[in-house]
């Protein structure tokens, strides 16, 4: 096993291709320890060079009911009535927990996802 910082792009591609050879590897075995070691360096690469855009509640929920199929009735049943639910699409609402309660419990979406401040629209 020889592991190096991943440093350049050419160091990722070819870490990436090392994880693929290794999928699948036994935990607790060499094979498996080169394996937990590459993703956790892969990660950090990524998380440094490509950075994940910080995305508002608001945007994650609609997003999320888009990919399901889920429409703005589905959410008012969801928080109990459908001005609710249009003012929360329409940021004249903020999510409250019991909201954000509600939505990860029955749409599974994370709760962490959904407890970031964002701007609400003036009354």
């Amino acid at each position: 096993m020889s592991i190096r910082p991943i440093r350049t792009e050419e160091d990722h591609r070819a870490a990436l291709g090392r994880i693929e050879a290794l999928w699948g590897a036994e935990p607790g075995t060499p094979d498996g320890d080169e394996l937990d070691i590459l993703v956790d360096l892969v990660e950090h690469y990524e998380d440094k060079h490509f950075p994940m855009p910080e995305v508002d509640p608001v945007e994650i929920l609609k997003a999320h009911m888009e990919a399901t199929g889920r429409t703005q009735a589905d959410l008012a049943n969801l928080l109990g009535s459908r001005p609710r639910a249009s003012e929360v699409l329409n940021r004249k609402r903020a999510l409250t927990v019991e909201m954000i309660y509600k939505i990860n419990s029955e749409w599974q979406v994370p709760a962490g996802c959904l407890v970031k401040p964002y701007h609400l629209v003036a009354a």
